[in-house]
């Protein structure tokens, strides 16, 4: 389980102008950092896996129940992540992306290695 992000980009909807999460990046020490009205690109690949999750999951389900959205969207979540290359990642599988990324944390400048 990672942590807390250090800061967030947004863009300017009201769910995200509101003072609820404006307080609670105040109490977790997160910042928000807010896009230029008017320019989604200053966002992309947010705003493309948006698109994917409205077109690819929520739209093409009716969902029943809160119960019923969260076990679609969770199943969705698992395909997304662990299935399907990613042409921003390289063409990698996101999982795949992070095992690399993980393993690259470990070794540090003062790591050694011995080659036999």
């Amino acid at each position: 389980m990672r942590g807390l992000p250090a800061s967030i980009t947004v863009d300017n909807g009201p769910e995200f102008a509101g003072k609820v999460l404006d307080a609670w990046a105040y109490e977790a020490g997160v910042t928000l950092s807010f896009i230029r009205p008017g320019k989604p690109v200053e966002n992309a690949y947010i705003e493309s896996f948006n698109g994917r999750f409205r077109d690819e999951c929520l739209n093409e389900h009716w969902f029943v129940s809160m119960r019923h959205a969260r076990q679609l969207i969770e199943e969705w979540r698992i395909e997304y992540n662990t299935e399907r290359p990613h042409s921003s990642l390289g063409y990698m599988i996101p999982v795949q992306f992070a095992q690399g990324h993980e393993q690259k944390e470990f070794l540090t400048s003062d790591s050694t290695c011995a080659s036999y």
